[in-house]
């Protein structure tokens, strides 16, 4: 029987089935992850927020990350911890499109607030002398809001075109939505060559996010080759969003190439783990690396 998306009111999600046999301890290791995760993230957030010394551009953008990463966070925990306590797990439509739209922008908010700390690293070392007429509070939050602004426009536009679909299927065979994935329940692939074009615009800018990166940090490991002083503050600096930004495009990368042409032969504990990855070591790694790190030692590299 065919549904088309005004009948669809609810998605079945069906990734937890067969977990019922150790759903309490599911439950208990992504509460304490989710926590976890909070704590970190809020910490650092707080601590920025409340000590002046730290309202610098490098802060701002690490506050701007952790932040980032409550949002993405957010839109998922609080339903797989539901849904570990729910013998039927279902999402309404609408709530099914607002979480793809919340991962997809959190992910890829993370990139491109990365591809704004690489110029920020760029301008330090490469140009020290004009770092504070360049990268001043009021530029770093222009960027910041082009940037998560441009984004949230990006998938919202995304989503608005699936939206348009007539689906075949209120069966989703995931943890959580993704929009891909509501794409393919359309009932005439050919009503989904507009998602396509959409979609692959989307990674194409995304990956001029990612070139522009590597351009950044080109110019900045051929200006450390020769220089002590800057290998030390690549050494404090650039590497830690070398970390963050690896962790991310391996997450990143994994689902997509798993959502758009992945086998249905994987395990399901190892389906799970890619769909999950980006949602877990980002959130994570990227507080712990900054906050042990660069809090303790970014003021003293700073350009004077």
């Amino acid at each position: 029987m065919m549904h088309n998306s005004s009948h669809v009111r609810f998605f079945f999600l069906s990734g937890l089935n067969g977990t019922m046999n150790y759903r309490v301890a599911l439950f208990s290791l992504t509460l304490l992850c989710y926590c976890f995760i909070v704590l970190v993230n809020v910490i650092l957030v707080v601590t920025i927020i409340f000590d002046k010394n730290m309202h610098e551009p490098m802060y701002i953008l690490l506050c701007t990350f952790c932040m980032n990463g409550l949002y993405g966070t957010t839109g998922f925990y609080p339903k797989i911890l539901w849904d570990l306590l729910s013998p039927v797990h279902v999402i309404s439509y609408s709530g099914c499109l607002v979480q793809a739209f919340v991962m997809y922008s959190f992910a890829l908010s993370d990139l491109s607030i990365l591809a704004v700390m690489s110029y920020d690293r760029y301008v330090a070392i490469c140009r020290p002398l004009e770092y504070h007429s360049i990268m001043s509070k009021q530029r770093v939050l222009l960027l910041i809001c082009f940037s998560l602004l441009s984004t949230f426009c990006i998938i919202g536009t995304n989503i608005i075109i699936t939206s348009r679909l007539k689906l075949c299927s209120p069966y989703i065979e995931k943890l959580f939505c993704i929009n891909w994935v509501i794409v393919k329940l359309a009932c005439f692939p050919a009503d989904t060559y507009v998602n396509n074009i959409a979609a692959y615009i989307s990674i194409i800018i995304y990956v001029l996010h990612g070139l522009f990166i590597v351009w950044s940090y080109m110019y900045v490991i051929k200006t450390c080759v020769n220089s002590l002083e800057n290998r030390a503050k690549f050494m404090q600096t650039c590497v830690p969003h070398l970390t963050s930004l690896f962790t991310l495009l391996v997450a990143i990368l994994f689902d997509l190439f798993h959502t758009r042409f992945g086998s249905n032969n994987l395990p399901q504990t190892l389906e799970h783990f890619v769909a999950m990855e980006f949602l877990v070591l980002p959130p994570i790694i990227n507080p712990l690396i900054y906050g042990f790190k660069l809090t303790k030692n970014f003021s003293s590299y700073l350009p004077l």
